[in-house]
């Protein structure tokens, strides 16, 4: 009998599904894979149900006869050890980004004769509305919140994007990549007090208050599922940090980061060229357990930022903060320098690790930006944040087209280079 094998990525078994599989079993034995947690994500949106849950669904349905498991996006692995007669799948993937994936399989059938069925996708109501139920229900705090926890559990390295509106969540939740014979995206969301002060005109000296930064939250959560890292700045006095933590938690914030510095607050890349004060490890160490004690969930971090090696106080400085910081109770470490040279911060999380195997180490690679992210997962990094690249990258092009607007009297000689607005609005969803 010829084997007919077809892949699923879904927390719920609809008609577009079962479509899928009555089609198969007209060409033979149907085997269905279910992609394993680590492999949907990094392509699909992150799953609602475990995976072994996922697995019973589909051994659940009739006409399956055996299911296994998929750990990787492409097929590889899985067409060398069955050699399926044929591979099904939804005919959603003869466009990119999936295409790459039908390449792959295609190239794989064709070194032994095997065939691709492509199936009509299901567009209807029922499966529209399915659809929209489990976006909805990983938009829910409760869901977000745990899921960066999760995600440092799944992932080498979590990759995070700096977001400051609704519009550049959705550029953050919808972009995807075909990478190295793979398809990639990021994994979650960073929510920064620079470019957050920056959209709204604003200089980042902790103006803009904790309301109007809430806003920003919400703008982002109504339209995104990914997990949110939230930049809190110094945290101000731990008696306000500790009504933060409670609003973050509630709005389903992942994490905040709080640096180790008092006085009015300047951005850490003018280093010591401005004058900024370090707090104290006591008195910040303080701050963060006094802010773990309020807490609601324990799914919710509070992560410390050292500026140690921003403000030229040495390694062993920092070191001693990172020790007193997760004593303390901080859920993370993110250490942050300003020079082009990767080293220190490589150095930092070498002897880090060497003594502590298991606090996750972030980092924002905006100065140093010549290290790659399988090589900070190699001195055990476990989150990387592009901390303002879409702002920086933003500006220049708005710049660039209001002189030459001015320029030509005219909008004709900037078209060329604009996305269309069609292609803008398909971003956003209708309800």
């Amino acid at each position: 009998m010829k084997k007919v094998y077809t892949c699923f990525c879904t927390d719920v078994i609809h008609e577009g599904h079962l479509n899928i599989i009555n089609e198969a079993k007209k060409y033979g034995e149907v085997i269905v894979g279910v992609l394993s947690d680590e492999a949907m994500i990094r392509f699909n949106r992150f799953p609602t149900v475990s995976f072994q849950e996922r697995l019973e669904m589909a051994k659940n349905i009739d006409g399956v006869s055996r299911v296994i498991i998929q750990d990787e996006i492409m097929y590889d692995k899985v067409i060398a050890e069955l050699k399926p007669d044929y591979v099904i799948h939804g005919d959603n993937w003869q466009k990119a980004p999936l295409k790459s994936i039908r390449d792959n399989v295609e190239g794989l059938l064709n070194t032994y004769g095997g065939e691709i069925i492509d199936v009509p996708y299901t567009f209807n109501e029922n499966v529209s509305l399915i659809d929209k139920k489990i976006k909805e229900k990983l938009s829910m705090p409760e869901y977000r919140r745990k899921r960066l926890r999760q995600l440092i559990k799944l992932r080498d390295i979590v990759k995070t994007i700096e977001v400051h509106s609704g519009l550049t969540g959705l550029i953050a939740e919808k972009t995807v990549v075909e990478n190295d014979g793979g398809l990639d995206q990021f994994d979650a969301m960073w929510i920064s007090s620079l470019c957050d002060s920056t959209a709204k005109g604003k200089p980042d000296i902790e103006l803009v208050d904790m309301t109007s930064r809430f806003r920003t939250i919400s703008d982002v959560t109504e339209v995104t599922t990914k997990p949110i890292i939230f930049d809190g700045d110094t945290g101000g006095k731990t008696e306000h940090f500790v009504y933060t933590v409670r609003t973050l938690e509630r709005m389903g914030v992942s994490a905040v980061i709080i640096e180790d510095k008092i006085g009015l607050k300047k951005n850490s890349l003018f280093g010591t060229d401005v004058e900024q004060t370090q707090d104290s490890i006591e008195h910040f160490c303080s701050k963060i357990s006094t802010a773990k004690k309020v807490q609601l969930t324990d799914d919710f971090m509070i992560i410390a930022r050292i500026e140690s090696l921003i403000l030229e106080k040495g390694m062993e400085d920092a070191l001693t903060r990172a020790r007193a910081y997760v004593k303390a109770g901080a859920d993370g470490i993110m250490i942050h320098s300003r020079k082009k040279d990767p080293a220190e911060i490589v150095e930092f999380c070498d002897k880090f690790r060497a003594e502590d195997k298991t606090t996750p180490i972030v980092v924002v690679p905006s100065s140093f930006n010549t290290i790659t992210e399988s090589e900070l997962a190699q001195h055990g990094v476990n989150i990387v944040i592009y901390a303002n690249q879409l702002t920086r990258s933003a500006f220049p092009a708005m710049e660039q087209t209001a002189r030459d607007i001015l320029k030509y009297h005219r909008a004709k000689e900037v078209d060329d280079r604009l996305m269309k607005i069609k292609e803008i609005i398909s971003l956003i969803d209708e309800l």
